[in-house]
């Protein structure tokens, strides 16, 4: 992974969502110990304490849970917390997005139900 240092997504936000993905590919695995936060500062260059904002929030998000003296380790549920807060959240967003341009550019309901179902069967993505 590569960080956006000049992005509008704050670097803490995303170690937090790399090590999410990390999860969700199962890489990392319930009850498995997470990068430390100067492994992950080493790993991309930043402040230690930047990476230990990110794994903070995945530890008060619940899916992280510390280990006194032993570092962070992945939750029991983690993977399927993410899962839905990406569905209840950043999913839920991009259709937002995603109607709002289609009424802007005067679609109908159908065009766009059509777009997501080509998209869907992998005419425009071919991971379905």
């Amino acid at each position: 992974m590569i960080l956006n240092t000049d992005g509008l997504k704050p670097i803490y936000i995303q170690v937090a969502e790399w090590i999410e993905s990390e999860i969700l590919n199962d890489n990392l695995k319930k009850d498995e110990k997470v990068y430390s936060q100067y492994k992950l500062a080493d790993m991309y260059n930043i402040n230690p304490a930047t990476a230990a904002k990110g794994l903070t929030k995945l530890a008060d998000e619940g899916i992280l849970y510390d280990k006194r003296g032993l570092g962070k380790f992945v939750s029991t549920d983690a993977k399927q917390m993410i899962m839905d807060k990406r569905k209840n959240q950043t999913l839920k967003q991009l259709v937002n997005d995603l109607i709002t341009e289609a009424c802007n550019l005067e679609m109908s309901e159908k065009e766009i139900l059509q777009m997501v179902r080509n998209a869907w069967k992998g005419e425009t993505n071919e991971s379905h």
